[in-house]
Parts: structure tokens; C-alpha cells; sequence
């Protein structure tokens, strides 16, 4: 399951994963990135990773869709909010594949700076 949350920041995608992730709700995340892209242009993007079971194939296609037609270049930072050992390897690999994109990961007791992170965009 995923669902979009508010983190008090206009132009960020929020979002919390717990458990498997869907088509429907990816679709349901990249619209809102869309529908935030096309109103501020540059986005952020705060991933908080609370349980992760997977992610359903047609969610990856989804995403693709997405990055085909959009892109990543409106992207100027993103904070990963894990306790996951594995997704913070996977982010710091991330962070140096995808150098124009500001990317870190934090703790989940470390949401408040996460948040602070994304605000000095």
C-alpha cells in the first residue's frame, strides 16, 4: 500500500509505502508528481519506507510510462525516510547514478530533518 501524505511543502510528492505496492497506487503518486510538476515546474519527492513487500510489475511499467513522458529533470531533490538497511544502500547508489538529483536518505526518527532537507530546495 501506498499513500500520498502532506509534509507542510507545496511542490513535494509525499508519499508512505507500507507493504506491497500497486498499479493503482502508483498511478495514484504519479499523478500527483505530474499535477505538481505542471503547477511549480521543479519538484521534490519524500519517500517514507515504513514495510516493503514488493511491487507489482505493472506498477514498474507504470513508472516507466512516467519517466518516458516526464522525465526526471524537474527533480531537484529527494529524501528517502528508512530504517531499511537495504533501501539505504539502494539509495546511496542512486544518489550517485542520478547526479543532478539531490538524494539522501534518513532514519525514520529523522523525519523532521528530512523534511528540512527538502525545504532548502
Amino acid at each position: 500500500m501506498l499513500r500520498i501524505i502532506d509534509i507542510g511543502i507545496e511542490n513535494a510528492t509525499a508519499f508512505c509505502i507500507l507493504g506491497q505496492i500497486t498499479k493503482a497506487d502508483m498511478s495514484i503518486v504519479l499523478s500527483n508528481a505530474k499535477e505538481k510538476t505542471e503547477r511549480y515546474g521543479n519538484i521534490i519527492i519524500y519517500e517514507e519506507i515504513q514495510g516493503f513487500q514488493g511491487i507489482e510489475f505493472s506498477a514498474i511499467i507504470e513508472e516507466f510510462k512516467y519517466l518516458f513522458n516526464i522525465g526526471i529533470s524537474n527533480i531537484s531533490k529527494v529524501a528517502v525516510v528508512t530504517d531499511k538497511k537495504w533501501i539505504m544502500k539502494v539509495t546511496s547508489l542512486e544518489a550517485k547514478i542520478f547526479r543532478n538529483i539531490e538524494i539522501r536518505y534518513f532514519r525514520l526518527n529523522e523525519k523532521s530533518l528530512a523534511i528540512e532537507f527538502l525545504k532548502n530546495a
